[in-house]
């Protein structure tokens, strides 16, 4: 169900945020989340339908960052904040068949991550210019006791590389998300795929 390559868009990236995940998915991304906290419920919601309608059949899951009913509206799975409501009550109301994941900054919030809840966004591993509400970094030795404390599988996210990968495999993640390393690249699926490829290979 996890995949090791998950890319975040960004609005504010050279490439529109559809071409960004058409080429992350062509790069062989297991999952695209759409992340713009600036656009409408009703901006969100076309992107995801489109994507849905072009990525699904092909096996790439579509993610909502924040947005449960826009989820539950289009179809699309759910990606939730600390700071976003109550994943149980999201899980409830986007339906069985969605995934949801769940941002896990620090060890303590594993004791709070509730049943439903698919796989965690662990992190930040580093500083990022993409999120400037994140939390205080946590490394890859933060990374390891999140993933050790956490029941379901982790991807780690927060300015991550390919130099990255033999560290996140050693801490025990199952991938890791990205933002700026595919979205800002030259060729975003090139850039995806090698992710996937280092990741493989690790």
């Amino acid at each position: 169900m996890i995949g090791p390559v998950y890319v975040v868009t960004d609005s504010q990236a050279p490439h529109p945020v559809l071409d960004q995940a058409r080429a992350a998915a062509r790069g062989g991304a297991w999952a695209i989340q759409i992340r713009d906290k600036s656009a409408t419920d009703a901006e969100i919601a076309r992107l995801a339908a489109t994507l849905l309608d072009e990525l699904s059949p092909r096996g790439v899951r579509v993610f909502v960052n924040d947005r449960v009913e826009v989820a539950r509206a289009t179809g699309a799975d759910l990606h939730l904040g600390q700071g976003d409501g109550d994943p149980r009550r999201a899980r409830d109301r986007i339906g069985a068949e969605a995934l949801l994941g769940l941002s896990i900054e620090t060890v303590a919030q594993c004791a709070h991550i509730p049943d439903g809840v698919a796989y965690i966004g662990a992190g930040p591993i580093r500083a990022t210019p993409t999120k400037s509400d994140a939390a205080a970094p946590v490394g890859m030795d933060g990374l390891a006791r999140i993933v050790a404390a956490s029941p379901v599988p982790a991807l780690a996210i927060g300015g991550l590389t390919e130099g990255d990968i033999p560290g996140l495999k050693a801490a025990g993640a199952a991938g890791m998300a990205v933002v700026t390393f595919v979205t800002r690249a030259p060729d975003p699926e090139a850039a995806t795929r090698t992710l996937l490829t280092g990741w493989r290979e690790a």
